[in-house]
């Protein structure tokens, strides 16, 4: 063989990011001058260097050549002992290359680097952050976790308190800050903090110096600022749907009841009345025959004593149980009903026209009025008897107006029910033309009976 070389034996010791030399001696033990470079093996090939890359030596010389050991400081580089080889090949002879070999310390160390997310938290109960924390050594660490919050007005949990992370990895920890009170209303009050991350002491290592994050936690109110003005505009809503059904839907609900009260319903209402009062005329009649006396009934008055007779002076008067036929001189009256339609252009002034005349010998009681303006026309409508209005309306006030009396209006012999229209603006009905005219309806219910003073007569 006509190379020989070895590595120097003293121990070596290097950190990751650091530097450490190893010397390298080559003999040239053959006839010629020999030129050798040196290839790097093993582990340690990546992070180290021979200067210089060759020798070139005499028959006989040897020479001197160094490793330059760099290891980075990465996790990736594992602490402890690692094997390192050299190999020397002769330029001219490959085959004759030699491969000394020994091993070097390499060194565990630890670096933590910590980071809060998110920074600033806002709720009106608990702020909430998550604490990184990256392992960049080669060895695992332990690290616990701690809070210093200025102020004392609040109070920070982690969870967990503790973390072990492996070599290039990372891990992560619950933070949850709570305050001491409550805002209810106002401004929001920031508590700011610090979470402070610190490696468990390792014996026979330095200790490190901990990683120190800074957050903070903005307390909102409980009450939003918007909920005074959001109330606000809740009771004018509530005010403007009141206003809206008294002023649109009550009415309109109001119209609709009115219109179902026709003048048909009417007289079928008093047609009903009539047949209910026929019905309850035979105890009445019963009741005559044996009360004050029929036309009929002797001059004693009957067995009962009844005090008038057939040849009495006087003309009988009925009983609220008498036998008087309806349209008779004290009956109930026979029911009576008139319609009119009243037509009036805007400007002409006032359109009358009578409604019911009464005949002669007879009394109307007038019991029901109902007026119609279906069109919705503006002006005034006004219902008169002998003796004066009856009624004056304003027809934008209205669309049906029904009046009921428990005590009739009497309009004697001869006398008549009318209806005046004065026009002032011609309304329009809905999805229909706008009529030339206004247009009012009149709808008289009452009973006709016979005038007792023409009978005397």
């Amino acid at each position: 063989m006509s190379v020989s070389a070895s590595l120097d034996e003293s121990s070596v010791t290097v950190e990751p990011g650091g530097e450490a030399d190893l010397p390298v001696t080559v003999l040239n033990s053959g006839t010629t001058v020999e030129e050798f470079r040196f290839e790097v093996v093993g582990p340690c090939a990546g992070w180290t260097t021979v200067e210089p890359e060759s020798l070139s030596l005499y028959p006989g010389a040897s020479g001197t050549a160094t490793l330059k050991l760099r290891p980075p400081r990465d996790h990736r580089i594992a602490p402890g002992e690692t094997p390192l080889g050299l190999r020397v090949v002769p330029t001219g002879d490959a085959a004759q290359a030699v491969v000394p070999e020994r091993t070097v310390t390499v060194l565990a160390f630890s670096e933590v680097t910590s980071e809060l997310v998110p920074r600033t938290s806002h709720s009106p109960w608990r702020g909430r952050h998550k604490v990184a924390v990256d392992s960049r050594g080669n060895t695992p660490v332990t690290v616990m976790l701690t809070a210093q919050e200025g102020g004392g007005r609040a109070r920070l949990l982690f969870e967990p308190a503790e973390l072990e992370i492996p070599p290039g990895q990372a891990k992560f920890s619950t933070v949850t800050i709570r305050p001491t009170k409550r805002v209810w209303r106002g401004a929001p009050v920031t508590h700011p903090f610090q979470a402070v991350v610190a490696p468990k002491p390792v014996p026979g290592r330095d200790p490190h110096a901990p990683v120190v994050v800074d957050g903070s936690y903005a307390q909102q109110a409980i009450l939003p600022r918007w909920l005074p003005r959001a109330l606000i505009a809740a009771c004018v809503l509530a005010a403007m749907l009141v206003g809206l059904w008294f002023s649109v839907l009550r009415p309109t609900v109001r119209s609709a009841a009115r219109e179902a009260i026709t003048p048909e319903a009417v007289e079928s209402a008093i047609d009903k009345g009539k047949d209910g009062g026929n019905g309850g005329q035979s105890p009445g009649e019963t009741g005559g025959a044996n009360g004050s006396g029929g036309a009929n009934g002797g001059a004693s008055g009957g067995a009962n004593g009844g005090s008038g007779g057939a040849n009495g002076s006087g003309k009988p008067k009925p009983s609220p149980g008498s036998s008087a036929k309806p349209g008779e001189p004290g009956g109930p009256g026979a029911p009576t009903s008139a319609r009119k339609q009243v037509k009036d252009s805007v400007g002409g002034g006032a359109t009358t026209e009578p409604v019911i005349e009464v005949p002669k010998g007879k009394t109307f009681e007038l019991t029901d009025i109902v007026v119609q303006n279906p069109q919705g026309d503006a002006g005034t409508v006004v219902v008169s008897s002998q003796d004066g209005q009856l009624l004056n309306l304003a027809l934008e006030n209205f669309r049906d107006s029904d009046y009921h009396f428990v005590t009739p209006i009497e309009v004697p012999a001869e006398g008549e029910v009318t209806i005046s229209v004065t026009c002032r603006e011609v309304g329009k009905p809905v999805k229909a033309p706008t009529p030339s005219q206004c247009a009012e309806s009149l709808f008289l219910g009452g009973t006709l009976r016979a005038d007792d003073s023409a009978e005397d007569d």
